[in-house]
């Protein structure tokens, strides 16, 4: 297979026909996929099934794939797809997203062996899977916290070693994209590289979390790990990373848009029943429908310009994304509210969104490393 060429990854041939062409027939798969396969399991989910079967029909619909160059850069598609798996599912959304992130790192990575290579194509297919180790590095480069990996060249490639609490949509086999800092004798430097989860990697199991389970998370710990320079996607990864990151914030909308839809979806559910008395709530099903359109609006707008490296444009990004969290929480709640003690049975979708709306909240980047983000940048802070 002939690497596609930089110039062609941004810029395909006008009559380049993608694979999975028609959007809407990619909505209409994935929406049925969510309905008749995802929805009987989301109770399980939440509790730990970790679902990579009903990953791989959404990789087959095309689900996982419109954002990426081969698929006409796409990102208003994933995002509507993200949308519509979390809408049923937050947990199958956030790994959705992780899916995406990852693919994004693949897609984007300026390395021929990556585009040579099948993992791009099996990725967007949903034949292998990988997530992103991102959260760690994320926070690093916003002076929150220390890079937890550290590497040192060697002949062929590069030696990794060090540890990282938790990483989502992963598995033995699987894959992630993940960031360590070089060891140099100048000044010290990160690579992005593709982290192959064979026998070489230790996975640890993780405390128990009070919801999403199944969203295939462990502890990673690398001692001596070995990346040939094939692997590597980035070399220094924090260029590649500016370029990328306002994408990876944006893609987390799909969730946040589609967990706010299905607290709506709860709201409606009880309306014949118990509208009399839910009509003296503070939020309403129509109140919260105009937020939800008014920020998927702005998603699609901000989503036709992906890579816009400009600060207005990464701030606008933050805010709206730190919205939809809110947004979120503010959803979910109603949705409990409206749905009262049968919304509050283990087992009932709106306690469930009440834990996902939560995540939303705190995931990499969370609300406030948002805010601690945006500050840097308006008082022109942020790292070289």
């Amino acid at each position: 297979m002939t690497p596609l060429s930089s110039e062609f990854l941004q810029h395909p041939p006008a009559l380049f026909v993608p694979e999975w062409a028609d959007g809407a027939k990619v909505l209409a798969d994935t929406n049925r996929i969510a309905r008749e396969a995802l929805a009987p399991k989301t109770y399980d989910i939440d509790l730990g099934y970790y679902p990579l079967d009903i990953m791989a029909q959404l990789g087959a619909a095309g689900a996982l794939a419109p954002h990426m160059s081969a698929q006409g850069l796409r990102f208003d598609l994933a995002i509507d797809a993200m949308r519509a798996v979390s809408r049923v599912c937050g947990t199958t959304g956030f790994m959705t997203w992780a899916h995406h992130a990852c693919g994004l790192y693949l897609d984007q990575s300026e390395n021929p062996a990556i585009h040579s290579g099948s993992v791009i194509q099996s990725h967007m297919h949903g034949q292998t899977f990988g997530g992103t180790a991102l959260s760690n590095p994320m926070k690093a480069w916003t002076d929150i916290e220390p890079m937890a990996l550290r590497a040192k060249k060697v002949n062929g490639g590069y030696s990794v070693s060090g540890s990282l609490p938790w990483v989502s949509h992963i598995g033995r086999g699987q894959y992630c994209g993940a960031v360590a800092q070089v060891e140099s004798a100048g000044a010290p430097y990160d690579i992005l590289f593709l982290l192959r989860l064979d026998e070489r990697a230790e996975l640890r199991q993780c405390p128990k979390f009070s919801g999403m389970e199944g969203s295939g998370t462990y502890g990673i710990g690398l001692k001596d790990y070995f990346v040939p320079h094939d692997d590597i996607i980035a070399d220094p990864a924090k260029p590649f990373i500016l370029k990328i990151r306002a994408a990876f914030i944006l893609l987390q909308m799909g969730l946040g848009l589609g967990i706010i839809e299905g607290c709506i979806d709860d709201i409606k559910s009880v309306e014949d029943q118990l509208g009399h008395v839910n009509q003296f709530l503070e939020d309403q099903a129509g109140g919260l429908q105009t937020l939800l359109d008014a920020a998927a609006k702005q998603t699609r707008e901000m989503a036709q310009t992906p890579f816009d490296t400009g600060k207005d444009f990464l701030l606008d990004v933050i805010d709206l994304r730190a919205q939809g969290a809110k947004y979120c929480l503010r959803a979910s709640e109603a949705a409990l509210m409206h749905t009262g003690a049968r919304g509050y049975l283990a087992a009932a979708s709106a306690q469930r969104r009440v834990r996902e709306a939560q995540f939303v909240a705190i995931v990499t980047p969370a609300i406030k490393h948002l805010r601690f983000l945006a500050q840097q940048l308006l008082t022109e802070e942020m790292p070289a």
